[in-house]
């Protein structure tokens, strides 16, 4: 495995030869990557299949279940500084093997939190897990973004997201089968039960939470351990050790297209962690698709499924297209799809929902590729911020819920709408590069 990661002949040169639109001058170490944006995606998607869970057995309303989100995705905004620090210290590769570990602790702690049944302890763990996944996301995104030429660097990170995007589309199928498949009794109904029969149903209720995740952190501390073997490439020259001139981090948000990039981050991840979490609960509606949880988790399955097959097919249109131009048309898609669930029911709202997981495909990774795009050994700190933006989905999911619990789930979702419309104006206009970026001044 130490082998691996050795580049394809003359690649230094190649990197600067105009019409060169090869994805990535190392094949093998993208290869790598991808399955690590396997892993988190599973990880990050099975908060779906918690939040109708958990909401069932604490007997929470909208806005108490979706502190799940606003734990996991909060960790981003609180640790994203701390986890850029440490990848700076340790370098792309020892971050990623870090990332990997601390994931696998947190994953490891739902045993004790599903054993003692406590909403907080849920939350903890989750918090540990996120702090983890931060760390992965502050290495691997600009790692993969700068493993070849900058042209060719949406392409390539969407062909990387697309391996999570196939995470985010098993995890619902696995996650509906060993945790929502058990019927969640009332506390009324639980109390009516003999104390012998409470202590089993317990016990077999924490099972459907404590076995999955215990198997995610052993895989996940065998991946820290192959990636620790793999002889990936440094690419220092990106960091902030390259940086002779200190800038801060205020300097690259001064940049325009980071800031505009980092709200872009918070509003796309807002609005496709809204729609991915109310979607088991949306769909159960009688109006909507009156479907029990297990059918309508496959729903969700598809919803990610198809961002899956929208970032295989966005890697080869990206290659060709203009970044900037896509994005918005996928977003404009995205605006329509969002008003149809809004105003039909049944079939039409069914299926609309879950269209917008196709055209979600291409935005997280177009937008942060353009977001770091010319920011040399500022792209660090840039990708810091833009991880940071991740609260988003900390932040709108709780808001949509807020609202859902006032006025209907399904008129709540003028939230993710807004979020959409925001990310139109990003690819026309926010995402352009102006002036001389502050890293090349």
């Amino acid at each position: 495995m130490a082998t691996g990661s050795t580049p394809l002949p003359n690649s230094s040169s190649a990197a600067s030869t105009p019409g060169d639109t090869r994805y990535t001058y190392f094949p093998l170490a993208l290869g790598v990557m991808t399955t690590i944006f396997f892993m988190w995606g599973f990880i990050t998607c099975l908060n779906d299949i918690l939040i109708p869970h958990l909401k069932a057995v604490f007997e929470l309303n909208y806005a108490q279940a979706l502190l799940i989100q606003f734990t996991f995705f909060g960790a981003y905004f609180i640790m994203s500084l701390p986890a850029g620090k440490l990848v700076n210290a340790l370098g792309y590769k020892k971050g990623i093997v870090a990332g990997l570990i601390i994931t696998g602790i947190g994953a490891a702690l739902f045993w004790p939190a599903a054993g003692l049944r406590v909403y907080e302890f849920f939350l903890g763990a989750l918090f540990i897990l996120a702090t983890g996944i931060t760390v992965l996301q502050v290495a691997a995104n600009p790692y993969v973004a700068l493993l070849g030429p900058e042209k060719t660097a949406s392409s390539r990170l969407t062909l990387a997201q697309a391996l999570n995007s196939f995470g985010t589309f098993l995890a619902p199928f696995f996650g509906g089968v060993l945790i929502l498949s058990n019927e969640v009794k009332s506390s009324a109904d639980v109390a009516k039960l003999s104390a012998a029969e409470q202590v089993t149903y317990r016990a077999h209720e924490a099972a459907s939470v404590q076995g999955p995740y215990i198997g995610l952190a052993v895989v996940l501390v065998l991946l820290a351990i192959g990636v620790y073997l793999f002889n990936l490439p440094k690419l220092e020259e990106t960091t902030e050790k390259a940086d002779e001139g200190q800038h801060s981090l205020m300097d690259a948000l001064k940049t325009p297209h980071v800031f505009f990039g980092v709200l872009g981050i918070f509003f796309y991840v807002g609005g496709e962690v809204s729609i991915g979490s109310f979607m088991i609960n949306y769909l159960q509606l009688p109006e909507i698709g009156n479907m029990t949880g297990p059918v309508a988790a496959n729903h969700v399955a598809f919803y990610w499924g198809g961002a899956m097959v929208g970032r295989f097919i966005g890697s080869a249109l990206l290659a060709k297209f203009s970044p900037r131009k896509l994005l918005a048309v996928f977003a404009v898609i995205n605006v329509l799809l969002v008003i149809t669930t809004m105003v039909t029911t049944g079939f039409i709202a069914t299926y609309s929902i879950v269209a917008i997981g196709l055209f979600n495909s291409i935005m997280f990774p177009t937008i942060f590729s353009l977001g770091i795009e010319r920011m040399g050994p500022l792209t660090g700190k840039a990708s810091a911020l833009l991880i940071m933006a991740i609260v988003g989905g900390a932040l709108i999911p709780w808001i949509q819920g807020v609202i859902a619990d006032q006025i209907g789930l399904q008129h709540a979702f003028f939230i993710p709408l807004i979020c959409y419309a925001y990310i139109v104006f990003f690819g026309l206009s926010g995402s352009k590069v102006r002036g001389t970026p502050v890293a090349a001044r």
